[in-house]
């Protein structure tokens, strides 16, 4: 597969994914980053290992409409020959045409356990804050599908872990950090042997 992966943050799924593919646990190529902020971690990690990048956000096409803007998504993907898009710590909603053109070819990894801690706002520390907050004895990874709204695309594969009484948010985000890096690349390498597949309307992973 030639992989494209939308982020926004420090990108160390994007860097875990990069390192995967050059000690051939997958066989898939990454080939371009599309951000929106072009400040951020993800984009010095791709200028480190010499992947291409896009920044698409609307301060820099302020004044375009909506086909257009989201045309600009589609074009950068159709020039780089993608195939497949990986979302990690990306903090936009995907274009409806997007997700059409790549129905069951975007996915995403979230840092708690799906339905619970997800929605828009829900990213970051922000997920393990809540998480603290709520008392609950275990979370965990969600890699799922992407569809028109936040964190609600059908689930593929989860993974948990202990919440501690001695847990903050911070020592429980380093606990999901080694999770996403992990797990992310062996459910890129289960599509690559296409042992994942719909089955009832349910995502059954071989």
């Amino acid at each position: 597969m030639n992989i494209c992966v939308f982020a926004s943050g420090a990108g160390t799924n994007f860097k875990a994914l990069i390192l995967s593919e050059r000690r051939k646990k997958i066989k898939s190529g990454i080939s371009l980053l599309i951000t929106n902020n072009s400040y951020c971690g993800a984009v010095q990690t791709a200028v480190k290992y010499g992947i291409k990048f896009k920044v698409i956000n609307r301060t820099l096409y302020p004044d375009i409409s909506e086909e257009t803007y989201d045309n600009l998504f589609l074009s950068a993907v159709k020039e780089q020959g993608i195939d497949f898009i990986l979302l990690a710590g990306y903090m936009k909603l995907l274009s409806v045409k997007l997700l059409k053109v790549f129905r069951h070819r975007i996915i995403n990894i979230h840092p708690a356990l799906l339905p619970s801690f997800g929605g828009k706002g829900m990213y970051g520390i922000n997920v393990h804050k809540a998480v603290i907050e709520s008392g609950v004895k275990v979370s965990g990874i969600t890699i799922h599908f992407v569809d028109e709204k936040y964190d609600e695309g059908k689930i593929i594969f989860q993974k948990c872990c202990a919440v501690s009484e001695e847990d903050d948010e911070f020592s429980l985000m380093q606990k999901i950090k080694k999770l996403e890096h992990k797990y992310y690349p062996e459910i890129v390498r289960k599509f690559e042997e296409k042992k994942i597949v719909f089955l009832k309307n349910k995502v059954v992973v071989y």
